[in-house]
Parts: C-alpha cells; structure tokens; sequence
C-alpha cells in the first residue's frame, strides 16, 4: 500500500478531472482524493510527495509496431530532421557496421519529399555503397523502399519478375529495375531474404524496448503488424519474461494468417497482457507517396493511387476474425479506400460487445458525411488517426492534397466530438520523424496545428490540452483490449507518468519537449529519468 500525494493529477476522467492524491494496493488504484480531501496514511504506509507535479495516466499507443522495431536494431535510423538529402543518406548508411563485410547494410526512415534533389535513392545510388553486399533501405511510410543491385539478386527478383499484387517494381523505360521498392508486397519481396535471427534473439530484441516505452510514459501498445516477426504471440510473451513490461495488443497481418491455414484461436490467446487483438489488413497504400486510393486525382495526374486488397480477401478476414472473437483493423488512408469498407461492412452486424468490430486506421481524408455514415452504421467502428504524419511529412502532403482535400485531412476535432471510439497514434517506426512516439509531440500538433517548420496544418480541427492527452489515455483504451490502463481511477492499474512540466499550462509551442520524469507500471517504478 502507498500513497501518493501533492501532485496535479490528471485522472484521464474528463477534460477537467484532476485529483491531488491517489493510493495504490498491490499495482492497483484503490482511492482517489480532490483537492481539500486528506490523505491520510497509516504510520507504515510509504508516503511519494509528488511535489506538485503533473501526473498523468500511462500513455497508450494503439497503433505503433514493436515487432518491427525489433527488427531494425541493426539498421541505419534515416530520420528528418536529421537526414534531409538523398547525399545525406548514402553518407549515413556507409556508416552501418556491416559495411566491408558480408552482411546486409539496412536502413530506414528517409523521407524524399525533403530531399533537394527531389526523389529518393535507387539501386545505381546504393551501388555507390557496396556493389558486393545487399543493401534494403526503407522509407518513412514503411510502404516503400528501395534495394541496391546485389540485393535484387539476391531475393531472385529480375527485370522479367511480375510485379507482385498490390505493388510494383520500379522500371525504368526500358524495363531495367531502377531498386525502387513501391508498396509493401514489392518491399517484403526483397526483405524476405535476409536472414532471420534465433527466437531467442527475436525475444531478447523485443525485450530492450521496455526502456524504450518507458521512457516516453507508454505503458501498453497495440502492434498493427506482429507478424513482422515469426511466431508473434510465443515471442512476445517470452520477452515479457525477458523484462518488456508494456502491455502489447498483437494484430496478425492477413497474409500471414491465410498463409497458415486460418487456424482458429483459443482464450488463451485472447487474453492476458500480451494477447492475439484482431488481423490487420491493408485497403490501400500512403499519401506520401500517392498510393492512398483516393477518390479524386492526386493535383497534376491521374492517378487515384492504390486499391490493395480484393473484396474475397477483406472478406475472408473479417469471417475470421468474427469467427474468432477479435477485431479487423483496416488500414485505409484515402477516402475512397474508407468509403470502400464502409461500403462492404457497414450493414454488418458487429461481433463484440466491448471495443469496436472494425477499426479503421490512419483515417487519412475523413469528411462530415463519411462521420455521419460511421456513426449511422450497423457496424461498430473505431477510428484511430494522427497528427504526427501532418507535422513531420507536411512537405508530402501539401504536394499530394488539393486544398479540398487539405480540409479534411486528419480531422481530429472532429473525430474527437463525434467519435466515441477514437484514438491518437503514433504509427512508429513508420513515421518521418526521429522521436515519432514522443506523445508531447502528437499533442503540441494536435493543439497547435502547425507542421514542424510552423506551417498550417488545420487550424480548425485543433484541441485543447487535455482532450488530445484522452485521446492517448481514456478514449484511446476503447480501441484495443489493452486491461484497465488509461485511468487513474479505483480498480485501474496503477499505471502513470510523471512529468517534468505542466503540459496544460506551458506555452502550446513548447509542449513537445515535455519530458516523462517518471514511470510507474503496476505500482513500480519502471523509469526515472537521470537513475542508471
């Protein structure tokens, strides 16, 4: 037992709910106390004097990619604001380990809408590295990527190889590959062949992440792609064994699923603080580099960008997961990809009773009406979104949007006032900035809707303080079955953070450089910030 007290304490109740003291039996909240309220303490009782602090619920992403992250502990981060030119990138990737010996030089994170060359890397660029030794670099959207000569080799793939569904090769006009990777079918062709590591090593590298989230106030995440990883729920839960405390909701991707014949899951997969949440699917690609399917034509073309899935397979997915008790998570950036899935499931009947049956993630172009059809549906809907993307990758979006269309892009105040199953996210690593799970920096943009170099970014769709910090605590726990986290209420885990400054009251400007000074998971200290 142990109270904590003199601290500002946002409860994640309300917009207004704050609290001035909490005690805590066995890693669960078991009283709150107002302001004028004593906390009185038995004489053996630890007392923590929060003094003063900011105190908030643990932060929770629901839509980010662990298994992923795990995977690039050995490739190059590419990062703005760091690397802002393709001369940039082949200069930070010649400093990979693995260069001048046999092992694949990988990276991730550049975005090429930055690039004052204007585009991104090609095979003939990454040969300039290593023509002997694989190279794979990704790019921020983690929908693209672009391979070297030797890595196309490798992965057997040549001029005659058929672009894969969904995807493609980037040729140049006379049919020669140029390395360019576009959608993820194409960059998953290519990363199928670097070899995987033991699951003793898979684990071990989930494991380390733990300071990773603790460090940002992230207490529980839901994986939108798991099966980034073989065996996602065995390995997730031997990590937790290993040290990774953060509750971890899994997302199995369709391929994956269907590859090993639909098996049917059992409660025990369903439950526990790593579990198996619902498949994932993928209606269409990214804005960032036009593959959204879009409705109208990106500005200067054509193109309405990518349809990536068939009807046959959505469906597939859903009678699987309805058949199975989780959820669908449809990733779906475009309006016409959103209407789609509002068009085949709408007038569906949902299949569980405690979270939404279909989420619909990124949620890129959301008009009114598109809000109106949600919530007139049959279906049940969760709606997850962002502002990380606007703020790190404005330079894409302000290329590929019409004004129209920038009106309605990531519409969070909206969402926020007539969604009630609505969340902010990250989508880390697949995002175009260093410190892309950094909560404060989603917040500051989702309140000030400014890009990172001040542009506008939707001025009217802005929140205040505390309702972008419900959407990472309170509304955000209604998208995923993440336990009782996203509270600081009786009968919540007492799972919190502890600030370094008053994010309600400091300039809205600054607030991304708010920095967690503590965290608290199940009632024990799992970071301070300055200790080892």
């Amino acid at each position: 037992m142990t109270v904590y007290v003199n601290g500002k304490v946002f409860t994640g109740r309300g917009e207004t709910d704050f609290a001035e003291w909490f005690r805590v039996v066995d890693g669960v909240v078991v009283r709150v106390g107002r302001a004028g309220e004593r906390a009185e303490a038995a004489p053996t009782e630890p007392v923590v004097d929060l003094a003063g602090r900011t105190v908030l619920p643990g932060l929770l992403d629901v839509h980010t990619h662990p298994a992923m992250m795990s995977t690039l502990t050995e490739a190059i981060p590419c990062l703005p604001p760091e690397i802002t030119s393709l001369a940039g990138l082949l200069a930070r990737l010649r400093t990979h380990q693995n260069l001048g010996n046999d092992g694949w030089i990988e990276g991730f994170g550049y975005d090429d809408a930055k690039f004052a060359e204007g585009r991104g890397p090609t095979a003939d660029d990454l040969d300039e590295i290593s023509c002997t030794q694989p190279i794979l670099v990704r790019r921020c959207d983690g929908h693209s990527a672009a391979a070297n000569h030797r890595a196309l080799q490798i992965a057997g793939i040549t001029a005659a190889t058929p672009d894969p569904p969904g995807a493609r090769y980037g040729r140049h006009p006379d049919g020669r590959l140029t390395g360019e990777l576009i959608e993820m079918a194409a960059t998953e062709s290519v990363a199928a062949a670097i070899p995987i590591p033991s699951a003793d090593r898979r684990a071990r590298d989930l494991a380390r992440l733990d300071r990773h989230f603790a460090e940002r106030g992230i207490v529980a995440v839901a994986d939108l792609l798991a099966t980034e990883i073989p065996d996602p729920l065995t390995t997730f839960r031997r990590a937790a064994e290993l040290g990774l405390r953060t509750r971890c909701a899994l997302y199995y991707g369709w391929p994956a699923i269907a590859a090993a014949g639909l098996d049917d899951l059992s409660d025990a997969d369903r439950t526990g603080a790593m579990c198996i949440a619902g498949v994932k699917v993928f209606m269409d690609g990214a804005y960032s580099n036009r593959t959204a399917w879009t409705e109208d034509a990106y500005p200067g073309s054509r193109e309405h960008g990518m349809h990536t899935l068939t009807d046959d397979d959505f469906h597939a997915a859903v009678g699987w997961a309805r058949r199975n008790r989780v959820q669908v998570a449809v990733h779906a950036m475009g309006d016409r990809a959103l209407n789609h899935v509002l068009d085949l499931v709408g007038d569906q009947e949902p299949w569980l009773g405690d979270r939404p049956s279909v989420r619909l993630d990124h949620a890129t172009l959301f008009s009114p009406a598109m809000i109106d059809r949600v919530n007139e549906s049959r279906m049940s809907f969760g709606v997850v979104s962002h502002t990380i993307f606007l703020f790190a990758e404005y330079d894409s979006y302000a290329n590929n949007l019409s004004a129209d269309q920038f009106e309605i892009a990531y519409p969070i105040r909206s969402f926020y006032e007539h969604l009630p199953n609505t969340a902010l996210s990250s989508d880390n690593p697949a995002t175009a900035w260093a410190d892309a799970d950094n909560v404060f920096i989603s917040v500051q943009a989702a309140v000030t809707r400014r890009a990172y170099n001040g542009a506008d970014i939707g001025q009217a769709q802005a929140v205040t303080v505390a309702q972008a910090l419900l959407l990472y605590t309170r509304r955000a726990r209604t998208i995923a079955p993440l336990g009782a986290v996203g509270l600081i209420a009786p009968g919540c885990e007492a799972s919190f953070v502890v600030l370094d400054r008053d994010v309600f009251t400091v300039d809205p400007d600054q607030i991304g450089h708010t920095r967690v000074e503590q965290t608290w998971i199940r009632g024990d200290l799992a970071f301070e910030r300055g200790a080892g």
